[in-house]
């Protein structure tokens, strides 16, 4: 068990909170704000790397990604702090403890306590989470990320297939060695990244979610859709 006494709840409330303020470090806002901009008044209205790509600019928006990514693998690294003042994790609860950490992350992202509890949408930090804790699942998530937004220009729509995905992923003999709750814990995480983008799939259904626009042409097209879809 992963508290087998107050000192070991301590140190995984401790790891815990570390990995949920690391998660809620806005990085989309403090690179818009560095460069002038506000992604919260801007574009989507959205903290997220997506965004900052689309209103800061491209190089802003990679960093932006990475930086969410890293808040994911950082958490899930977070669950090893209390060894750096001499504990010991209780035997068989660093897996658990590095999951719960790398989903701190991921919460604290999605719900910032900075920003009101309004952040962006989880899907770069549970990348960070997975390649903390199931590398293979986040190689072949972002690999299908890649190709279904490289087919439909849909940022939303390739977001959420990598999470099904996944979800089916961690079910399958590759991780049958891994216990239940891992799948079950990565299943509800796949399902709560495709939650967030209840309103994307809402507009994908309607045929007003607007594709990503990789050239000048692409981005008139998308301005001038916008434009007839606004009251």
């Amino acid at each position: 068990m992963i508290l087998e006494s107050l000192p070991d709840a301590l140190n995984a409330v401790t790891a815990l909170l570390a990995a949920y303020l690391l998660g809620a470090v806005p990085f989309g806002l403090l690179i818009g704000k560095a460069r002038g901009v506000d992604v919260r008044d801007v574009g989507s209205r959205n903290i997220g790397a997506t965004n900052v790509f689309r209103c800061v600019g491209p190089a802003w928006g990679v960093l932006a990604f990475l930086c969410d990514m890293l808040k994911g693998f950082g958490g899930v690294w977070c669950a090893a702090l209390p060894l750096l003042w001499g504990a010991e994790l209780p035997a068989g609860s660093a897996l658990l403890l590095r999951v719960l950490c790398g989903t701190a992350a991921m919460l604290g992202h999605i719900f910032p306590v900075w920003l009101g509890f309004r952040g962006g949408k989880g899907v770069s930090t549970a990348l960070g989470l997975l390649v903390g804790v199931a590398p293979l699942a986040a190689g072949l998530g972002f690999a299908l990320w890649v190709v279904a937004f490289l087919l439909s220009r849909y940022v939303s729509l390739a977001s959420c297939l990598a999470a099904v995905a996944v979800g089916a992923l961690v079910w399958t003999p590759l991780y049958a060695g891994r216990p239940l709750w891992f799948a079950v814990l990565l299943t509800i995480l796949a399902a709560l990244a495709i939650l967030k983008h209840r309103a994307n799939l809402a507009r994908l259904a309607k045929g007003t979610e607007n594709r990503f626009a990789f050239t000048a042409k692409q981005r008139a097209a998308r301005d001038a859709k916008t434009k007839e879809q606004t009251p």
